[in-house]
């Protein structure tokens, strides 16, 4: 069974449909891998076209086979708003190993609401525990 870290780097999102109707939107993701889920910084004011530039860790088996970013819109003093979704599927990058950030479409209601910049690494765990060779004793020439 091939298990490992993804890495996730969320660049940002555009032409998400704006939930807010008296200001910009202040978005965020929530990336959810099985049962795993993260959540990035609030992007204040930033309405429908946002930047994060953030990475997130996440453990997974090669079972683990779509990633599922939802995006919403933070409001203060009631509940955050749906924006939209995206799922990613997995199966490619345990055979890539990384995917360069790549273009989906977030949706709404089955509806496209906007893009999201995603870009994926898969790092397989070493099945030694994570030794390397100068741990278990290989030899080293010396200079």
């Amino acid at each position: 069974m091939v298990q490992g870290t993804l890495e996730v780097l969320l660049v940002g999102a555009k032409g998400l449909e704006n939930t807010d109707y008296l200001c910009n939107m202040d978005p965020y993701a929530v990336l959810k891998c099985r049962s795993q889920e993260q959540k990035s910084s609030v992007a204040s004011g930033k309405g429908s076209d946002t930047e994060w530039n953030e990475t997130f860790m996440f453990s997974v088996t090669h079972n683990a086979t779509e990633l599922i970013i939802k995006l919403m819109d933070s409001d203060s003093g009631t509940d955050d708003d749906f924006v939209g979704e995206a799922t990613i599927p997995l199966e490619a990058i345990y055979t890539e190993g990384s995917i360069p950030p790549t273009v989906y479409n977030v949706v709404k209601d089955e509806e496209y609401c906007g893009e999201i910049k995603v870009g994926l690494t898969f790092t397989p765990e070493d099945d030694r525990g994570g030794l390397s060779e100068e741990d278990i004793g290989g030899w080293k020439q010396s200079s």
